[in-house]
């Protein structure tokens, strides 16, 4: 009883400005307990328990070792890691590994806030009051980071790609001002989507203008890789990349993002007209048939056939514009736009200024590639991710429904 009170009391006792305090104390109080429970469970004894089965692992306990700062999101603590004499084999900890010095919530917090503006030189003053004294975030273990990322960028680049078969790709040239190059340089971007309707990032390269070669060089990579065959490609309107596509994977059909092309259709009409267009472009879209969106199209003809450019870019890449019907119905949103790409690419986006601090291309691209595998761990599945593996093994659909063949 009087334990419960006395527990009471100290919870009382806590207030409002020591909660921090309060709260990092018992994280300290729980690794460090974790980890003794690690030792007792590795010998298979307690703390001062004589060894008494010959099976029981060799060694004994020896003190601990010098105290240690752990850096976690909500600051940073000192633990002491017990140590042990005398062991037959290695001991790891599973807990906290010999050289880790902060969460991966730290570690992804890195790239995030280094994207977003502070500089290399400001890390430690800056976040030394939200991650506390000792926090390991000095310039200096950033460019070890950056290091570790050019690595890890490399590894990923030559990584063998298991599955053969893909029914899906989008491609997209990605122009963010973080010092890819002096010329106009983009990063070619190729995101699959697995048997299992998971999306993935397969292929990140800079690229000059988005050209033939680029493109070329980006696809023969990846298939070098493994990736040997595609069903479809989903992009823009540039040329070089479907001269790409069409060199490097001729079998692969190819469709047209619709936002590109609405986009062109809004510059090559007035703006009292732009909302009266994108209706017509709407329906065209979103119509439940091949057959329906050629209606829809004929409407759009006839409102405006004033307008022969407006109408023109409609018609002349209509075909590419509705590939989409040759595959599952419950697909075609993942299919009209190249949003799969343009999506993760807003974070990066939205701290290109900061971003100019790059001085070589390498270093802009390893850490945009750090912070999209990064947001590829939140990537929505395909609808219907059941369809995917027959869609890669090249099964047939009309206007959204699987076709039969006759026995």
């Amino acid at each position: 009883m009087r334990e419960k009170h006395t527990a009471k009391e100290e919870s009382k006792g806590i207030g409002y400005r020591e909660l921090e305090e309060y709260a990092q104390a018992k994280i300290r109080e729980h690794l460090q307990d974790l980890l003794e429970q690690e030792i007792t469970e590795w010998l298979g004894r307690g703390k001062s328990e004589r060894k008494i089965n010959p099976s029981e692992q060799a060694g004994y306990r020896n003190g601990y070792g010098k105290g240690r700062r752990f850096t976690l999101s909500m600051g940073t603590i000192e633990i002491r890691r017990p140590r042990v004499r005398n062991l037959e084999e290695r001991f790891e900890s599973r807990v906290l590994p010999l050289f880790k010095r902060h969460t991966e919530q730290v570690s992804n917090l890195i790239p995030e806030l280094y994207l977003h503006g502070l500089a290399s030189g400001d890390f430690e003053l800056a976040l030394r009051g939200l991650l506390g004294e000792g926090a390991p975030l000095s310039a200096s273990s950033l460019q070890r980071l950056k290091e570790k990322w050019q690595g890890e960028y490399e590894q990923w680049k030559s990584t063998v790609i298991e599955e053969k078969d893909w029914a899906y790709f989008w491609a997209d040239g990605i122009y963010v001002k973080a010092g890819i190059g002096k010329e106009k340089a983009a990063l070619l971007v190729v995101i699959g989507v697995q048997k299992d309707g998971q999306k993935r990032f397969l292929a990140m390269e800079p690229g000059y203008r988005e050209s033939k070669e680029s493109w070329a060089l980006v696809l023969r990579q990846m298939k070098s890789r493994g990736v040997k065959s595609a069903r479809l490609f989903v992009g823009d309107g540039n040329l070089g990349l479907w001269a790409a596509v069409g060199e490097v994977y001729p079998e692969a059909q190819e469709q047209l993002c619709w936002n590109h092309k609405m986009l062109n259709v809004m510059d090559a009409v007035s703006k009292k007209e732009q909302s009266q267009a994108k209706g017509h472009l709407n329906a065209m879209m979103y119509a439940d048939s091949r057959p329906e969106a050629l209606k829809e199209r004929k409407k759009f003809e006839q409102a405006f056939r004033h307008n022969p450019k407006a109408v023109k870019t409609v018609v002349d890449n209509w075909e590419r514009l509705t590939t989409y019907y040759d595959f599952p119905c419950e697909h075609w949103k993942h299919l009209r736009t190249s949003n799969v790409v343009e999506s993760p690419f807003s974070r990066v986006r939205l701290r290109t200024t900061a971003s100019r601090r790059f001085k070589s291309q390498i270093n802009a691209t390893c850490l945009i590639w750090k912070t999209l595998r990064v947001a590829e761990m939140s990537f929505r599945k395909l609808n219907a991710p059941h369809l995917v593996d027959k869609v890669a093994e090249g099964k047939k659909y009309d206007n959204g429904k699987e076709t039969r063949v006759a026995a």
